[in-house]
């Protein structure tokens, strides 16, 4: 029979840091998936279910930084545009929205008739060790505003690619329109280490000079080249030799 002995590795420190960028207040730090519930009334609850506490422990939590409420809709020549539907009495000056926010080129929509919108965030992870960043849509909280669409995910390895993240969202339901309220859940986050028992722990990390060059060589690759995956071996002899700086 096969019995499996739980390792006591220490945490996968992770580095998370912003990226310079206006008005950087509004981007809260990401915190630990925290699930908010009574105290087990039996020894038996599923509060004290070793599979679910792992589980939630692993995923990473960032809150969505503005209030929004948007429309899509197309103009008479058929192109797609976003309409910010609560006008002069958004919390969002239209210009800082333009700034934000873009709507991704109708050629690359997954679906002809589901537009995508793109949300450029100055948040980065980084690592020394081995760690893949996988991005979910905030499954764990009841209660979130119903979305019309779908949010992208994504993965990449954050030791030797960390890029920007990105919130993109597949509209599906262009008569509906989309709410995003400040301090909701907006992405989850979770790392994939190559030992499966090492619970991740963010730490808060300095962009030194040489780190932040090489994140600026990063940026904007897809304009250039397709599969940018195939760039990750170049990338690995590049990297700085540190690039998780504990501020």
């Amino acid at each position: 029979m096969f019995t499996r002995t739980r390792s006591r590795t220490a945490p996968a420190e992770i580095g998370w840091a912003l990226m310079p960028t206006a008005a950087s207040l509004i981007w809260d730090a990401p915190s630990a998936f925290d699930r908010k519930v009574a105290k087990p009334q039996s020894a038996k609850s599923v509060q004290l279910c070793p599979a679910a506490i792992d589980f939630d422990a692993r995923n990473i939590v960032v809150s969505c930084p503005v209030d929004l409420h948007l429309r899509f809709d197309f103009d008479p020549k058929g192109q797609p545009h976003l309409v910010n539907i609560d006008g002069p009495q958004s919390t969002v000056r239209s210009t800082a929205l333009n700034q934000m926010l873009t709507v991704v080129a109708r050629n690359e929509w997954r679906h002809p008739d589901r537009p995508i919108i793109q949300i450029v965030t100055p948040y980065v992870f980084l690592s020394d060790t081995p760690a893949w960043l996988n991005q979910f849509p905030p499954f764990l909280d009841y209660g979130s505003l119903a979305m019309p669409g779908l949010m992208i995910g994504g993965r990449f390895p954050v030791h030797i690619w960390p890029r920007q993240l990105m919130w993109a969202f597949e509209w599906h339901d262009v008569t509906q329109p989309l709410k995003l309220r400040r301090g909701q859940p907006w992405f989850y986050l979770r790392f994939d280490t190559p030992d499966p028992d090492r619970i991740p722990r963010l730490v808060e990390a300095v962009l030194v000079p040489d780190v932040k060059a090489y994140i600026d060589s990063l940026s904007g690759v897809a304009n250039y080249v397709n599969r940018t995956f195939a760039l990750f071996s170049r990338a690995q002899h590049r990297r700085p030799e540190r690039m998780l700086v504990k501020a």
